[in-house]
């Protein structure tokens, strides 16, 4: 009788928090009475050290467990959720050393529980899972990886399958695994994708099995659940995809900024056919280094995707898609069979988009976070309501905007957290000074804030001694 308790005790209480930026990737808690001031003094439950780590803590029943390294070690940790006091810390092997951009690292992607047991992935190892325990249930390794910043997709659960994009320059697929077992139940090659770093999400059509909804490079994907068969797509997106898909209905949105989108409608590049004539010295099909038109090393490493000092006719395609893509947040009618892009695509919005941080969508209304800019939208037209720079809050922001309590928590990069009051024409409430770097996503669970920060996580709650 006590197993069964056990066993059913924490999923209901961890659905509010399981994953990245909470269920199904919306950033929306039904929490209550939460506070507006907080910093190391005011309204603060705990503080834990940690090691760094950009993964946001996810919630199980009486736990909470992060990601994070040390020195060449990668580490899943486990702490008490009243107290914050580190229950355990566990290694995953580290045979491999990924590249990664100063923004990044080994611990991005955010762990995700079922309530009992926790599931990691590093892009140096793989998949591991562990029970509550601490005790290793199984490992899957994975890769080595093509992906030139560094991993920042998360794995998600859904009807007992932990699913994971694993998008990079070569090689891309999406992974569905057996939660019980870390046996592979499926994997679909996506070699129309290159390098991604964005979550997927879960559409349940009313009729009709459950689809998992990929943002890739160029593309927005949807694919069975069960199966991982490609059902349709979305095309018209910019290259390095990050934003979670928020899923409203039958209605889904998604948002995608990189550089060359906001020159798209002024960039035509030639097909691969007319630079060999023009440019293949020794005719081999294929442009070297001192070939190629453009001898810029970061413009190489972007286009010479298998880095084996080659362009190659996919690599050229890839690179034509790049500067013809379109920074954008579109509005998505699910549903359909193939290429649906000019049958489904409701809106485009284009102005002040954020890079990394995901939108929110609450109490009707989206919400964009762009370098101190915040925008609030429409999700029916895509027309703003109001955009304005959080004053006294300004610089970059790698953290997506979380929900609940009829207020918006937004947290920037040297550690300010902003409150705002949720409406169409937005206020800010307070601006918290916490004075360390912040690039994890804020959790909101059971009347608390949840804020990690480069040093610590810390909680918080309203008239907490």
């Amino acid at each position: 009788m006590r197993r069964v308790a056990w066993l059913l005790f924490p999923i209901v209480l961890a659905a509010d928090w399981d994953q990245f930026r909470g269920s199904n990737g919306a950033g929306v808690s039904s929490s209550k009475d939460l506070p507006d001031q907080f910093d190391q003094r005011t309204n603060i439950v705990w503080r834990t050290e940690l090691p760094p780590g950009h993964s946001s803590p996810v919630f199980g029943a009486s736990y909470i467990f992060v990601t994070a390294f040390e020195g060449k070690t990668l580490l899943t940790i486990c702490l008490d959720r009243a107290t914050g006091k580190i229950l355990w810390r566990r290694q995953a092997p580290r045979e491999r050393e990924e590249p990664y951009q100063p923004t990044n690292g080994p611990a991005s992607p955010s762990p995700v529980t079922d309530g009992v047991n926790v599931y990691s992935f590093f892009g140096d190892f793989g998949l591991i899972s562990y029970g509550p325990d601490g005790q290793e249930r199984w490992r899957l390794p994975l890769g080595p990886f093509n992906n030139a910043n560094g991993h920042g997709s998360s794995p998600i659960l859904a009807d007992g399958k932990l699913v994971l994009i694993c998008d990079q320059d070569t090689g891309s697929y999406l992974i569905a695994v057996d939660t019980r077992t870390g046996r592979v139940l499926w994997k679909t090659m996506r070699p129309e994708y290159t390098r991604g770093y964005a979550t997927p999400g879960v559409y349940r059509p009313k009729n009709g099995p459950a689809e998992v909804i990929v943002p890739g490079s160029y593309q927005i994907a949807a694919y069975t659940l069960g199966t991982g068969e490609k059902l349709w797509w979305v095309g018209g997106m910019p290259w390095q995809l990050k934003s979670v898909p928020l899923i409203d209905g039958d209605r889904i949105y998604v948002n995608g900024w990189e550089t060359e989108g906001d020159q798209a409608q002024h960039r035509k590049i030639p097909d691969f056919a007319e630079m060999l004539a023009k440019y293949d010295k020794d005719h081999d099909g294929r442009l070297s280094h001192s070939e190629a038109p453009n001898h810029d090393p970061e413009w190489w490493g972007d286009t010479d995707l298998n880095h084996d000092g080659y362009l190659d006719e996919r690599e050229w395609r890839y690179y034509q898609s790049r500067e013809a893509s379109e920074n954008c947040l579109v509005a998505i009618r699910a549903g359909g069979h193939g290429d649906v892009t000019n049958t489904h695509v409701l809106w485009r919005y284009r102005k002040s988009l954020p890079n990394t941080p995901s939108p929110l969508l609450y109490q009707g209304v989206i919400y964009l976070i762009r370098d101190g800019i915040f925008t609030s939208l429409n999700p029916e037209t895509g027309e703003p309501f109001k955009q304005a720079r959080l004053t006294g809050a300004l610089g970059h922001y790698w953290s997506s905007p979380v929900a609940a309590d009829g207020k918006i928590y937004v947290a920037s990069e040297e550690g300010k957290v902003v409150v705002l009051r949720a409406a169409p024409q937005w206020e800010i409430l307070a601006v918290n000074k916490l004075d360390e770097e912040i690039f994890a996503t804020p959790a909101i669970v059971d009347g608390r804030l949840y804020v990690r920060t480069r040093a610590a996580l810390y909680s918080f709650a309203r008239s907490a001694q």
